[in-house]
């Protein structure tokens, strides 16, 4: 392993693999019911394959448990050497997946850049490749984090743009913040509760107040241990149900149905694009609704999560548009709808 100023480096003949750290600076401080933040650490790879290179992401908000430190060691114990072509991907993602327990943010990473190298050599944006079509694609949410009123009106106003918001709730300021976006704006709004409450009863209680107000779906309304009062609240509910953090890789899918209505997906914890692809297709094959959502990322992750976009109801894929220090050129938001760069792999260029 070589490092050249802030960049490690590997060689493994006909593969070269690079990556270094980077932090990402929000634009407004992050709130959830959890915690807060104002930066997300990423470490950015490029997989070289015969001189075409691919770009990858990992990306480590606080609760993924990942740390820059940890996803370069996960890439140091990397060897591409006994593969021949990118085309092996099932081997390679196989692969790299048992290298290490967990380190789904790392293994995204990867993943990511090899779907981009086999873009790049079939000259296809990948959606194209997977017989998508992007006028299926939904408009995205974008978020507005738990805050005061009036940086809440602040960012409503910054996302003028916007079919449809996303906010955060789970605190005791739940009713404060929809008021005040109501006073505001009556599009339709999705509510990511981030496991913030507990009651299964006062859960429905908020849920018929939130379908008065144009509320469409709660995702991770409580924690993901409460299974049976997910499962009750979903029943009973006037509006649908996603699971989040009780939704981390294809394994988990299956269990999913009858606790909530539908699954929302993410590149960072279920290893990258192949096998949210497949967690997509298991979902509807349950009748499950499937959401496509992301983390404070760079234009390259959420372009490759973009790639999926037409096979979902609901896509929240507003992260790059959270940081002010993107490094790349990709997915465009143009008043609120999605539009994906006609360019071969996941459609980035480097800024």
């Amino acid at each position: 392993m070589n490092k050249t100023d802030n960049w490690f480096s590997k060689d493994f003949g006909r593969f070269k693999l690079r990556y270094r750290p980077y932090t990402l600076e929000l634009r407004h401080v992050f709130t959830v019911a959890s915690f807060s933040r104002s930066t997300t650490p990423v470490v950015l790879i490029e997989l070289e394959y015969d001189g075409i290179i691919g770009y990858g992401e990992a990306s480590m908000p606080p609760y993924l448990g990942e740390s820059q430190e940890s996803v370069i060691h996960f890439l140091n114990l990397i060897d591409l050497s006994i593969f021949s072509s990118p085309f092996d991907t099932e081997d390679i993602l196989q692969y790299i997946d048992q290298l290490a327990l967990k380190n789904t943010a790392a293994k995204a990473a990867v993943d990511i850049a090899l779907h981009d190298i086999l873009g790049k050599i079939m000259n296809q944006p990948y959606y194209k490749i997977w017989g998508l079509n992007p006028i299926l694609i939904p408009p995205t949410s974008y978020t507005i984090g738990i805050d005061t009123e009036e940086i809440i009106r602040q960012k409503v106003a910054e996302a003028d743009q916007f079919k449809i918001l996303k906010v955060k709730l789970g605190l005791d300021t739940d009713k404060m913040i929809i008021n005040t976006i109501r006073q505001t704006t009556d599009r339709p709004l999705c509510a990511d509760i981030n496991q913030g409450w507990r009651c299964k009863e006062e859960a429905l209680e908020m849920a018929h107040w939130l379908a008065e107000r144009n509320v469409v779906f709660l995702e991770q309304p409580m924690p993901k241990e409460q299974v049976d009062d997910n499962a009750w609240l979903t029943e009973h509910s006037p509006i649908p149900t996603i699971a989040d953090e009780a939704c981390q890789r294809l394994v988990d899918v299956p269990a999913l149905k009858d606790v909530y209505t539908g699954i929302n997906i993410k590149l960072m914890k279920c290893t990258g694009m192949q096998e949210a692809k497949k967690m997509a297709e298991v979902a509807r094959a349950l009748d499950m609704k499937v959401m496509i959502g992301c983390m404070t990322e760079t234009s390259c992750a959420i372009s490759a999560a973009a790639q999926l976009s037409p096979l979902v109801d609901w896509a929240d894929l507003d992260g790059a548009l959270l940081i002010g220090n993107d490094v790349y050129d990709g997915m465009k938001v143009i008043e609120g709808s999605c539009i994906l760069p006609d360019r071969p792999g996941i459609g980035i260029l480097k800024l």
